[in-house]
């Protein structure tokens, strides 16, 4: 049982403020204000282990009637913790807020940020993204539909707005936004400052799973990194710079043990961050570097959804770093040159020659940056996320 305290607010409700604005909707910069509150209970939320699983207007509250007040977030009745990678079985939530995966009976922390989503679209243009007389038809909306973006006023709100809430109603929950990414997005980033971007869960997740990759996949993912430009990696900058405690452009074995250690449902230990540490630390200096910790932490179900043809260029960009001669593949002697190893090549090589060429194609190298190859090393099972009975 979650039992959960909130401040007297005297501001109300924010689905009553929205119905009180002119046409029912915000302007980009207040709603923006809103929103980047939203997330932030959200990204704390999730940090915690927390998901609260039933966002939605009447369920953020302002302290005061001050046009400018803050937001709180209320009513964690269907809240619930939840360890990384386990998944929610049940079915909860509000009908025109929930998320797709919800509806499939496999949801996360992610089903927060498409309700956040939902949300958003509404402040900006005054209608539900999904809509129908039943509850069974905004379900069928919800699994099948995209957001409507090209009735008014649409037209007139700007594409960084639209790309925002594009990218939060993303319907595969891998390819979402996290609440912290969010937070780096410039349509909310505007105004607010990078210290308030809590550390993303999905950042630790990654930098956990990191470590049980393939030497190969830690190659790929290297290469992957290194084709993206500053603008792509904003979010991750800010990540970087919240765990660079002490701001030298480098993360330690200490503030690589702070970081994790926010993640309240894991608890690991100090020989476990460690090798954590050094499976990102290509160069062995014992730090992280930018570089580095990008490589680590890349989203690639989110490169490979937002820009399909961007996937394209950028995959390939990071396939020729090993193919040398530029013949359309990676040999075993390209792989020994590439990753400097000695010795056999052939258990990295096997891993993703599908065909058993003895090579490696563009195709076979894409799918080994999607999918999550892992090492030899067994993976602890996790304990199961507590799940609520209550339901739709």
């Amino acid at each position: 049982m979650i039992l959960s305290f909130t401040r007297l607010c005297e501001g109300g409700e924010l689905l009553d403020r929205i119905l009180a604005k002119k046409d029912s909707r915000y302007t980009e910069k207040d709603a923006a204000v809103v929103v980047r509150q939203m997330l932030r209970v959200a990204a704390e939320c999730h940090l915690h282990g927390l998901v609260h699983r039933d966002m939605k207007p009447e369920n953020f509250l302002f302290k005061s009637a001050k046009e400018d007040s803050s937001l709180k977030a209320t009513d964690f009745g269907l809240s619930d913790f939840i360890k990384p990678g386990k998944k929610f079985q049940d079915i909860v939530g509000s009908a025109y807020y929930v998320a797709p995966e919800v509806l499939k009976r496999k949801s996360g922390p992610e089903s927060d940020v498409w309700s956040i989503g939902v949300i958003t679209y509404i402040l900006l243009c005054g209608r539900r993204p999904f809509w129908d007389k039943t509850e069974d038809g905004i379900f069928k909306e919800v699994l099948r539909n995209k957001p409507d973006f090209r009735r008014k006023p649409w037209p007139s709100i700007s594409n960084s707005a639209k790309d925002f809430v594009k990218k939060l109603l993303v319907k595969d929950p891998r390819a979402r936004l996290t609440a912290a990414q969010a937070l780096s997005h410039p349509w909310v980033r505007e105004g607010g400052d990078a210290s308030e971007i809590p550390i993303d869960i999905s950042v630790l997740n990654n930098m956990r799973q990191f470590v049980k990759y393939s030497r190969l996949k830690q190659f790929a993912l290297r290469a992957l990194a290194s084709t993206l430009d500053d603008e792509e990696l904003a979010d991750l900058r800010d990540q970087f710079d919240a765990i660079d405690v002490d701001k030298n452009g480098s993360i330690s074995l200490e503030e690589m043990r702070q970081a994790l250690a926010k993640d309240l449902p894991w608890k690991l230990k100090e020989s476990r961050v460690l090798e954590i540490l050094q499976a990102i630390d290509c160069n062995t200096d014992g730090l992280v570097d930018f570089s580095e910790f990008v490589a680590a932490t890349l989203h690639v179900h989110q490169l490979e959804e937002h820009d399909s043809e961007k996937w394209h260029l950028r995959s390939q960009a990071a396939f020729e770093k090993f193919d040398i001669d530029r013949d359309g593949f990676i040999t075993p002697e390209e792989l020994r040159m590439h990753t400097g190893l000695k010795g056999s090549i052939d258990p990295l090589l096997e891993e993703a020659d599908i065909d058993k060429d003895g090579r490696i194609s563009l195709s076979e190298f894409r799918r080994l940056l999607r999918t999550a190859s892992i090492s030899s090393r067994n993976v602890p099972p996790s304990p199961s996320g507590h799940r609520n009975p209550r339901k739709l």
